[in-house]
């Protein structure tokens, strides 16, 4: 059972709180920078290094309070989906930015990870197709994930 509020997943929150008490969520969570179109990038990358396919950004700002980007991620296998959350998990804690919720472990075909400004959805491919994030929000500038500069 979660302690504090800033434990709590943002969606089970959103519904419920005050807009202050989803904004504090959302500041604690941040890491070193409060970009969260930064953050949204080394999760899609992090994303694309564990081979997640159609890597997209879904810039919420504007759009809906609760996220500012979404990063949407195809897998195929279940056991892959786990590798893509976990790196994007261990990429982003490394980066000094905490999670806060996340669902759908231990062989699920839609893992989410709640990073307070960021929302990370990764999906085996016929859940993609069926949920529609991308249909949902609709209105939503989409973004492909820039490469990262060469060494």
């Amino acid at each position: 059972m979660p302690n504090a509020p800033s434990q709590f997943a943002l969606s089970a929150v959103a519904t419920r709180a005050p807009d202050a008490v989803r904004a504090a969520v959302r500041a604690a969570s941040r890491g070193e920078s409060d970009d969260s179109r930064l953050t949204a990038e080394l999760a899609a990358r992090a994303a694309l290094e564990k081979k997640g396919d159609d890597v997209l950004l879904l810039d919420l700002r504007g759009v809906s309070g609760y996220a500012d980007f979404l990063v949407l991620v195809t897998g195929t296998k279940e056991r892959q989906l786990e590798a893509i959350a976990d790196g994007v998990e261990k990429e982003l804690r490394e980066a000094g930015h905490r999670l806060v919720g996340a669902e759908g472990q231990g062989g699920s075909r839609w893992l989410l990870l709640d990073f307070g400004d960021v929302v990370v959805h990764v999906f085996h491919e016929d859940e993609r197709h069926h949920y529609d994030l991308e249909g949902l929000w609709a209105d939503a500038p989409r973004a492909r994930p820039t490469e990262p500069p060469k060494a």
